[in-house]
Formats: structure tokens, C-alpha cells, sequence
């Protein structure tokens, strides 16, 4: 049991006492130095999470969305912080949590979980990416990119998601499909020669499982020290459905039997692995991080931190 607990909780997703509630029936009276600290819309995570670990926290939970996770993360894994990191999900996509198979709407179990005693190494993706002339850097424990992903989260009605949680992403989708035309772009990973690739979507993803549990890179680990990348370039009927046939039952279903060690790749997905990823677009396109459209880019670089954190 830790002996001080920072509590960083975003509260437009809920407010304080379900999490003291939830708390509350996962302690089962331990007496545990419990301090509150709140998310704002200037500070989405990273400021209280240098606060509250110079508040000599030994445990973080984050109670947020995959943005307040990534925020706290960021501050974690860029100022190497020995305190261990714990989620409770409650968010739309719950990206990390999901695939760490933390309990998703359920608050007493995910303090279940985060006040137990094992801990995993998690890595770290950061990007740097140029926007509007400036370039940026940001950390992610998801996944970033451009594409089919990057153009349905900007196509997505807030007030939709608000009601129907990430079935909302399904009502864009057809208007992201629209709006991802495949073109050529300029890959380099880690040492090889730069190379020409042609698609539409690029996902670059520590973690794998999206919602409904879809492994889009079915091999990444986020514990590995490694990226895993994924190339789409599908144009037209047929060819979709030949990327679904690989997506779901290639690189699904045989795998969940045992019948493939290492995801499949075809004329139209392409699967890759490297520990730094450089790409240059002809033209800048919608990019998103962990689920955040941020802007468009055409030229970014990811980069892993390997075990950069460490999370209940």
C-alpha cells in the first residue's frame, strides 16, 4: 500500500465524490495520505502532476480520459519520476487502459486495481511534428498519426460523443473515408535508407486494442521498447475487403486461435516495427494523438522511450 496517493482527476467526466466513493470501497479503511488535485482546461494534467509529485506522492491515479492520462504521463516520463502511475478510465476511447486490461466503468475496481502491489513498465512515444511553421513535441502511451483515424476524430460531433461515447466515431466514419486519399509520402525508420511508401492512413502505436476490442497492431507491446506501425492504402470495394479479410481474420480471429505469430501484411496493409520513424508528407494532412486531432502536418518524427513509466 502506498504510503501517499495523489488523486488527479479531471472533472468534466465526473466529479469528486463518486471517486471518493469509488476509493472509499476499494480501501477498506487502510489509512492512506490522500491528496485531491484537479485538471483545468489551462492545466490538462501536466502542472498538477509536477505539483503533486513534489508533494512527495508515491502513487499518481489518473481519473480521466486518454488526454489527462497522456498529459500525466508526459510529465512522468520527461522528468523520469520514481512514483508509480495507476488510471481510472473515464473517458470515450480509454485507450491505455483497455489495453492494460484496467476495468473500464467500473470506479471501485479500477482503485482495486491501482492500490495493488505489481507494477508494469510502460514506454513512452514522443513526436515531433511541425505545425503551422513551428515545430512541437508531445508524448503519447496510444498511438499518433494521420489518415482514416486522424479525419474521423476531426469529423466527430462533440455533442454526439458526449451522449454516445465512441460509437460516435462510427457515425464519421464515412465522411473520414472521404477525406483520406492515398499519396505518396517519405518514411525512414531507425538506421535504413529512406523509402517511398503510397496510403492513405499511418498509425504508429505503442499500444495496439482500440475499442470493441480491435487489435489494429495486433504485434505492439507497450512494454517492449519498440513502435509498431501500420500502412493503409485500400481504394475501392474490393480492396477493402480485402483489408477487413486481413485485419479481422488474418491478423484476428487466426491469431486468437493460435495460427499466426506475427501480423499479416498485404498489398494494402502494411505492418512494421522501429524504435524511430521519420516521415514527410507532400502535402500537410490532419494528425492526432491518442485520440486529439491537433492539427495538420506534413513532416513529424516519432521516437520511444523505452519503460518510461511505470503504471499499477
Amino acid at each position: 500500500m502506498s504510503d501517499r496517493i495523489a488523486i488527479i482527476w479531471n472533472p468534466t467526466k465526473t466529479d469528486r465524490e463518486t471517486l471518493e466513493a469509488g476509493l472509499a470501497a476499494a480501501q477498506h479503511d487502510a489509512d492512506v495520505d490522500v491528496r485531491w488535485w484537479e485538471t483545468s482546461e489551462d492545466d490538462p494534467g501536466q502542472g498538477v502532476a509536477a505539483r503533486a509529485l513534489a508533494d512527495g506522492a508515491d502513487l499518481v491515479v489518473v481519473a480521466g480520459g486518454d488526454g489527462t492520462v497522456r498529459a500525466v504521463a508526459e510529465h512522468f516520463a520527461d522528468s523520469k519520476a520514481s512514483a508509480d502511475l495507476a488510471i481510472v478510465p473515464l473517458g470515450t476511447g480509454n485507450l491505455l487502459a483497455r489495453n492494460l486490461s484496467v476495468p473500464i466503468n467500473d470506479v471501485p475496481a479500477a482503485f482495486v486495481r491501482a492500490l495493488g502491489d505489481g507494477t508494469r513498465p510502460v514506454d513512452m512515444g514522443w513526436v515531433d511534428v511541425e505545425l503551422e511553421g513551428e515545430n512541437e513535441r508531445h508524448g503519447f502511451v496510444v498511438m499518433v498519426g494521420f489518415g482514416i483515424d486522424a479525419n474521423m476524430i476531426a469529423e466527430t460531433d462533440d455533442d454526439l460523443k458526449s451522449k454516445a461515447g465512441w460509437l460516435a466515431y462510427v457515425e464519421s466514419l464515412g465522411r473520414a473515408l472521404a477525406a483520406s486519399e492515398v499519396l505518396p509520402f517519405h518514411v525512414t525508420t531507425d538506421d535504413q535508407a529512406a523509402r517511398d511508401e503510397r496510403g492513405h492512413t499511418l498509425l504508429i502505436g505503442n499500444c495496439g486494442m482500440l475499442q470493441g476490442g480491435v487489435a489494429l497492431l495486433p504485434d505492439a507491446d507497450p512494454s517492449d521498447g519498440e513502435l509498431d506501425y501500420l500502412v493503409l492504402s485500400a481504394e475501392g470495394l474490393a480492396e477493402w475487403a480485402g483489408t477487413l479479410k486481413t485485419m479481422m481474420w488474418d491478423n484476428g480471429i487466426m491469431r486468437l486461435f493460435g495460427k499466426s505469430d506475427t501480423a499479416t501484411s498485404s498489398d494494402s496493409v502494411i505492418h512494421g516495427r522501429a524504435k524511430r520513424i521519420e516521415v514527410t508528407l507532400p502535402e500537410a494532412r490532419p494528425f492526432e494523438i491518442d485520440g486529439e486531432e491537433i492539427g495538420d502536418t506534413a513532416s513529424f518524427t516519432v521516437t520511444v522511450q523505452p519503460s518510461a513509466i511505470r503504471v499499477r
